[in-house]
């Protein structure tokens, strides 16, 4: 099996305790990754990481530091990843819950030789459209969704993948997994799982999440234009890639 990583902030042992549990009982063997911290990273380090000026052309609203250090945190596993021995690699943040398919979805993966570059290992709304669907395991599906789902709670990538991204991947201007969404600007063949192996946890006892933080950048009539800007622009663009207009 490709390796896996946990990627896990130092002072959230009570995650990572979980995380660790539920791999252990899978018979999963993992490395924890020491994630990097948002609210940590100097002004001088976001300058080169962060391209505030396309962000405004290209986002929602500015990228917050929890949205910084979790991009920078996939780029380093990236770099790990290329920098190894293996053909690939499948990266978890820490707040998951595992379902009984999980080892054997990551057993396939990693010897599976159809043509992906990333496979989606959660979604909140895995029936939604795919434009194709091929059988994985028994029960289980390894679908190509018409759109590719939010977050980043869990992937498989393939090394040519890593490779391929990290150059291209600083500066950004969007969170990872609206990147991940425009597969067309990196060329990404990405699938999903469905069922999931994985599904969301419960959320941090302390601390904000991203998602809670969002929600004070959400009001006004200039924010509500932006929104409504880049949900037109994403649908557009998501349209012509699937018809093969854009390369």
């Amino acid at each position: 099996m490709w390796p896996v990583y946990v990627i896990n902030m130092a002072d959230n042992q009570r995650r990572m305790t979980k995380a660790a549990r539920a791999l252990e009982v899978a018979g999963i063997p993992f490395e924890r990754f020491d994630a990097i911290v948002g609210r940590d990273i100097s002004a001088a380090r976001i300058s080169e990481v962060y391209d505030a000026n396309a962000n405004r052309r290209v986002f929602r609203h500015p990228l917050l530091p929890g949205e910084l250090g979790c991009y920078l945190s996939h780029i380093a596993l990236w770099q790990k990843i290329v920098e190894g021995g293996h053909d690939g690699a499948f990266l978890l943040e820490d707040d998951f819950e595992a379902q009984s398919h999980l080892k054997a979805v990551l057993s396939k993966l990693s010897k599976d030789d159809r043509p992906w570059d990333l496979v989606k290992l959660y979604a909140r709304r895995p029936a939604a459209k795919v434009v194709a669907s091929e059988k994985l395991v028994e029960g289980v599906d390894l679908v190509e969704p018409y759109q590719i789902p939010n977050t980043t709670l869990g992937y498989a990538i393939r090394r040519s993948a890593a490779e391929k991204l990290l150059p291209a991947s600083i500066p950004f201007a969007r969170p990872i997994d609206e990147d991940h969404k425009r597969f067309w600007e990196h060329g990404l063949n990405v699938r999903l799982v469905v069922p999931p192996p994985l599904t969301l946890g419960e959320e941090s006892e302390t601390g904000d999440t991203i998602a809670s933080a969002r929600q004070v950048l959400r009001g006004g009539l200039r924010q509500g234009l932006r929104n409504l800007r880049y949900r037109l622009n994403y649908r557009w663009n998501l349209f012509l890639a699937r018809r093969g207009g854009i390369k």
